[in-house]
């Protein structure tokens, strides 16, 4: 059981990593022309509530989530998982910024966010 648990922890890491970049480009594609590098909405983009937003409402970083804590579960490095909950700070604190520029410019933001989840589905 010693010897598997390095494999197993290299293949689910590698199936996250995987999962969780092809989940950031459905994620990303979805926003399509809305879709700016910086966290401020764009003027004329409308609100995305279905697909991956109906799950949470920040899908892209879920998604990237996915991937960095697959990587560290394929290292298995401590260092690295505590560089992948370091993203997760990062990435929580990012959006904190981006839903109060997102509740400015969409009315029904507040609405959005009683139903829907931040970062993780049905958690948080």
């Amino acid at each position: 059981p010693s010897v598997a648990w390095p494999a197993a922890s290299r293949t689910v890491g590698a199936a996250l990593i995987i999962v969780g970049v092809a989940l950031v480009l459905a994620a990303a594609l979805r926003l399509g022309r809305s879709l700016t590098p910086l966290p401020y909405p764009r003027d004329g983009a409308q609100l995305a509530q279905t697909g991956p937003y109906a799950i949470v409402r920040h899908p892209i970083y879920s998604d990237a989530l996915l991937a960095v804590f697959g990587w560290a579960a394929f290292v298995r490095g401590p260092l690295t998982l505590l560089e992948a909950l370091a993203v997760l700070v990062l990435l929580d604190i990012k959006s904190r910024r981006e839903e109060r520029w997102l509740a400015e410019r969409f009315a029904g933001y507040a609405e959005y966010q009683k139903r829907v989840r931040k970062l993780v589905p049905f958690l948080y």
